[in-house]
């Protein structure tokens, strides 16, 4: 029971260090009249808290008229596609903006040439986003599975950006002998599946934390090390490829 009190206190914690903005509320009373600028994120909110509970394809644009208690006709004034709503979902919750602020910190650190610092500031920056925006973590995951064109942007805007960035210094990193000629690709997917799934889990599937309980910083710490160090005692990791396998069994056949 203390262990329990002691993750939901730190989870509020967390929580409490949200945007101010995310206090403008998701209702109003009928008749209330709200400037233009102020209504339209209000249907932004509106629509991202109806769209991460029930997905895309159980959401109507009467359901989000209600629950923000304006007409339709308001909502098509404000966004005349379904895509303008989308894209203005995407930027409430500053997918681009964070990315943004995240490569600025990580080129700096990238400049110093401190691999841990580097991986250890990203793990660290994802998590926490993670845990503070748990509704579109939702969100992406319904827009995912309903193939819905809000995940494409989302994928396109960050996800693609992100892995690149991260492929682009691994590859400086091996050119300058400091990293293992490994695929990039796979590196990157390997850290970056490490940050994901800790997140659904903890925040999706294991909300108690009942498998792992660990602050953010420390699991950004371990996460970097495995990646950098693994989990061997040996020096003499073992990277051949299926094709080279297949040469040396072919080898051992013919003797």
């Amino acid at each position: 029971m203390a262990q329990q009190m002691k993750t939901a206190e730190r989870i509020n914690k967390r929580r409490g260090t949200r945007d101010e903005k995310s206090l403008l509320p998701l209702t109003v009373a009928s008749g209330a009249r709200m400037a233009g600028g102020e209504r339209r994120l209000q249907i932004v909110r509106v629509a991202t808290s109806l769209f991460s509970e029930r997905g895309f394809r159980g959401t109507t644009t009467k359901q989000i008229a209600q629950a923000a208690n304006v007409s339709e006709a308001i909502i098509f004034r404000h966004f005349a596609t379904k895509e303008e709503l989308y894209a203005a979902i995407l930027d409430d919750k500053a997918c681009g903006a964070d990315f943004e602020e995240t490569r600025a910190a990580l080129t700096k650190v990238m400049a110093t040439g401190d691999d841990h610092a580097v991986f250890e500031n990203l793990a660290s920056r994802m998590l926490q986003h993670h845990e503070d925006d748990q509704q579109f973590m939702r969100l992406l995951l319904y827009s995912a599975l309903e193939g819905h064109e809000l995940f494409q942007m989302f994928w396109d805007r960050n996800v693609r950006v992100l892995a690149e960035f991260l492929r682009g210094y691994t590859r400086e990193r091996q050119r300058q002998k400091a990293f293992r000629n490994l695929d990039p690709k796979i590196v990157v997917r390997a850290f970056t599946g490490m940050i994901m799934h800790h997140s659904l889990v903890n925040n999706l599937f294991d909300k108690s934390h009942h498998l792992l309980d660990i602050e953010h910083d420390d699991a950004a710490r371990l996460f970097t090390e495995i990646l950098l160090h693994g989990v061997a005692a040996t020096e003499t990791p073992r990277t051949e490829t299926r094709g080279q396998r297949i040469i040396d069994t072919k080898k051992k056949q013919r003797k």
